[in-house]
């Protein structure tokens, strides 16, 4: 009789546990950036798409600013397991395939059209590139396009000629080498003081960072070359997304399209605005002369060809189909 009870109360136990609902996914995002910027927001959007979609079975908190993990641990905290979903510039993971680099080639892609161009081209290699280490991309929106700032107007590279122009990785220390200028290390909180103390002459950077670090204060031309455009990617670890059920998979890379979709059209208007900024500034803001337009071209022929040379076949692979779809 006891065992039978004992029996009838198990029973009856996992009955009751069988009919709770499955608990709710609740999900740290770790991104690098601070809520003011265009990305963070975008991304608490689409956390809280995911949670309407799911009627609250997937709970995203945005830990932006770092202040989970700091931007270089993102992607290995997702890869590992750590944090389920993040956020990290794309380019940061060029030490670990050339391929992760491909939109910072400068002028290989100049404008929002080109940008989504190579984006297409390239994505499907880069999801296959994250899912050897056990990540799914979600999504990925460019920054503003990199231009140049100056003291005075660039009419053609000779005008760069020997300026002290500031670098920040090694692509940026190659492009000032061919367009005949002196490579300087600084980093983006040193810029005001490197151009105040005569360190640097010039640099090339977005007008988010034009506008944050006040360029006016120490440059009049702002050239818009929209040099490269790199993206932020959102990724997600694959063994935690395919152990949610179907309609939850669904409804995140849905709120993943339209995060994409958004991001886009964020980045362009902060592009707008920002570069009104600068020109309410005092800046003069001036598209390419036909010669500059030219040497960039070239450079970014060359700089392509280089990287091609770590690249490989994968990597003219998506130069093709870049360049056929032109």
């Amino acid at each position: 009789m006891t065992i039978n009870l004992h029996r009838l109360l198990a029973g009856t136990a996992l009955a009751a546990l069988a009919a709770l609902p499955a608990a709710a996914a609740e999900w740290d995002m770790p991104t690098p950036y601070g809520d003011s910027v265009f990305h963070t927001q975008n991304i608490m959007q689409f956390a809280e798409d995911v949670s309407a979609a799911t009627e609250g079975d997937i709970e995203i908190t945005v830990h932006s600013a770092g202040s989970l993990f700091a931007h270089p641990e993102i992607k290995d905290s997702v890869r590992r397991g750590l944090a389920p979903i993040g956020e990290t510039l794309m380019s940061r993971l060029a030490n670990e395939d050339p391929i992760f680099a491909i939109d910072s080639i400068p002028f290989l892609a100049s404008s929002y059209e080109e940008a989504r161009g190579l984006w297409d081209a390239s994505r499907p290699i880069v999801e296959e590139k994250l899912a050897a280490q056990g990540l799914t991309l979600l999504f990925a929106v460019p920054w503003p396009g990199q231009s140049l700032y100056t003291q005075e107007p660039v009419e053609s590279s000779a005008d760069l000629e020997g300026a002290s122009f500031r670098a920040y990785n090694a692509a940026t220390e190659r492009l000032a080498q061919l367009m005949g200028a002196v490579p300087t290390q600084i980093e983006t909180g040193d810029i005001p003081t490197a151009f105040a103390t005569g360190r640097v002459d010039a640099m090339i950077t977005s007008p988010s960072t034009g506008v944050s670090s006040q360029a006016w204060d120490f440059t009049s031309y702002y050239t818009d070359t929209q040099a490269w455009l790199p993206k932020n990617m959102v990724i997600v670890n694959t063994g935690m997304f395919d152990a949610l059920p179907e309609d939850q998979r669904t409804a995140l890379l849905e709120a993943a399209e339209a995060a994409e979709t958004r991001g886009w059209e964020m980045s362009e208007a902060e592009t707008e605005s920002q570069i009104a900024t600068l020109e309410e500034n005092g800046m003069t803001v001036a598209q390419p002369s036909e010669t500059l337009s030219q040497e960039m071209s070239e450079i970014g022929e060359t700089m392509t060809q280089e990287w091609l040379e770590e690249a490989g076949d994968a990597g003219q692979g998506v130069i093709d189909a870049y360049r056929s779809a032109e």
